[in-house]
């Protein structure tokens, strides 16, 4: 399904991560980063609680307004019943809609609130999307402290939070359409092999974005996934040669991006629900302010699995979304 705005904007962001991210190329864009993976929490679970509070209070104070101001809280998370998003919810207040779309759940919430503020439901909106290493290597792999090697096709869970404020107001990044993605089971079973299970619904959403708005590739300066990772990122653009006929020149993933794969420990790259919005709204929404690129399409994917399903050796559908950003 694809959607086409006039006056939705991405008005401002704020970007909350953890020592892996901020060791990274990109360390200089975040907004605030930790340098352990507890945050003064208990637990990790906390932990990521604390990212999405963190995230919004920077977000309300960057664009100047208090809770008591906003319509809106769109989130997610990866954790089971999105309890990160559920427990820092309480304590935010605002009027919450919990989402999960696996590591795609960023731009579902960017659709999610861009259709609200179409529509004229809502006169602005926040949406977060936060992920956190060790407690999605906890529910879905082992705990860490198992010490469980990794193959090298696996990658890495991004630790962080990103807000978005939304509104009608013309400021910022301008969203200008988005494609809601279908789900694809492709029959792969590999848990460690996210950017093999996700690349044909990347390749899926983005044929379908250029096909129902009658545009080439090259309409965008760049084309971005969200986490396939190096693996995934090479599958991704064959794929879509072969069964689209396609080819994509100006394109790049976030998961290659956010980390220094040949320097620190990510094994492919990076994943999680924070990876995309953590890159774009910083790092790329830096380069489009600057107006060195002006439009983005940005696809993040995600594996829709769970642990009881992959303990009966199910296969692995996965989802991809995509959002059209432009600079005004």
């Amino acid at each position: 399904m694809n959607f086409k705005y006039d006056n939705v904007y991405i008005n401002e962001t704020s970007t909350v991560t953890g020592p892996y991210e901020s060791n990274g190329p990109l360390s200089k864009y975040f907004d605030k980063s930790y340098n352990d993976l507890y945050f003064g929490s208990k637990t990790w679970e906390a932990a990521e609680a604390k990212l999405i509070e963190d995230s919004v209070t920077l977000l309300l104070n960057k664009a100047s307004k208090t809770k008591r101001d906003i319509d809106v809280h769109i989130s997610g998370d990866l954790l089971n019943q999105i309890v990160a998003t559920n427990y820092a919810a309480a304590s935010i207040q605002i009027p919450l809609v919990g989402i999960y779309s696996a590591c795609a759940t960023s731009t579902l919430g960017l659709i999610l609130a861009a259709n609200m503020l179409d529509a004229k439901q809502v006169t602005n909106a926040i949406t977060t999307t936060s992920s956190h290493n060790n407690a999605a290597e906890k529910q879905f792999r082992y705990p860490i402290e198992y010490g469980a090697l990794r193959p090298k096709r696996s990658t890495f869970t991004v630790t962080g939070a990103a807000s978005a404020y939304l509104s009608s107001f013309k400021s910022g990044i301008k969203i200008e359409s988005a494609t809601l993605g279908t789900v694809v089971d492709s029959g792969l079973k590999d848990v460690y092999n996210m950017g093999a299970v996700m690349a044909p619904a990347a390749a899926k959403t983005i044929y379908e974005h250029l096909t129902f708005h009658k545009r080439k590739p090259d309409y965008y300066d760049l084309i971005l996934t969200g986490d396939l990772g190096i693996y995934g990122k090479d599958i991704l653009k064959e794929y879509l040669y072969k069964e689209y006929n396609i080819k994509l020149k100006n394109y790049d993933d976030c998961g290659t991006i956010i980390y220094d794969i040949k320097k620190q420990p990510v094994c492919a790259g990076a994943s999680g629900p924070a990876c995309a919005p953590l890159v774009t709204y910083s790092y790329i929404f830096d380069k489009m302010k600057k107006r060195e690129i002006t439009k983005v399409l940005l696809v993040a994917t995600g594996a829709l699995m769970n642990t009881t399903m992959m303990n009966e050796k199910n296969t692995i559908p996965a989802i991809a979304h995509a959002i059209s950003l432009e600079v005004i």
